[in-house]
């Protein structure tokens, strides 16, 4: 069922002549991309047979050839529970964002990395850093996102 799956990276450019590839947006965990793991690519799964780091990036090699652009993903069961606090970004995207007092400011379309820290794209073209002073509260449970008065611009 392909809304229990999640996506850790994409298939890059080729890395050498032996099949390995760039991991593109690979996810941070670094046990997902260990030799001998097993990621599905187009729902049929595949083996990792060869893994390093190249520029600070997974250069993995698979069991079988695979597409470049090709989503890497694993079942949503198999994801380790977030620390306290933290959060995946499938759990983000689509969440409204709100100001406290409620004001509505969007929905949440993409969670991109920053140098210092990751930020909230909004549907409203509005970005948000995902810090402790902007977010006051996530709340999964009501779909909601609440910030703090002075990030979002005037009313």
């Amino acid at each position: 069922m392909a809304a229990d799956l999640v996506t850790v990276g994409l298939v890059g450019k080729s890395h050498g002549l032996q099949g390995d590839f760039v991991v593109e947006r690979g996810s941070e965990d670094p046990d997902r991309f260990a030799v001998g793991a097993t990621l599905l690519v187009d729902g049929v799964p595949a083996r990792i047979v060869g893994s390093k780091r190249a520029r600070g990036r997974p250069v993995i090699r698979l069991d079988r050839e695979v597409s470049r652009g090709a989503e890497l993903q694993v079942d949503r069961a198999e994801l380790p529970v977030p620390e306290d606090g933290s959060y995946y970004v499938f759990q983000l995207v689509g969440l409204a964002v709100e100001e406290e007092g409620g004001r509505s400011l969007g929905q949440v379309a993409e969670v991109t990395p920053g140098p210092a820290n990751d930020v909230l794209e909004l549907d409203t073209g509005l970005a948000l850093p995902l810090v402790d002073a902007c977010v006051q509260e996530v709340d999964l449970d009501s779909g909601r996102i609440v910030v703090r008065r002075g990030f979002a611009g005037a009313e």
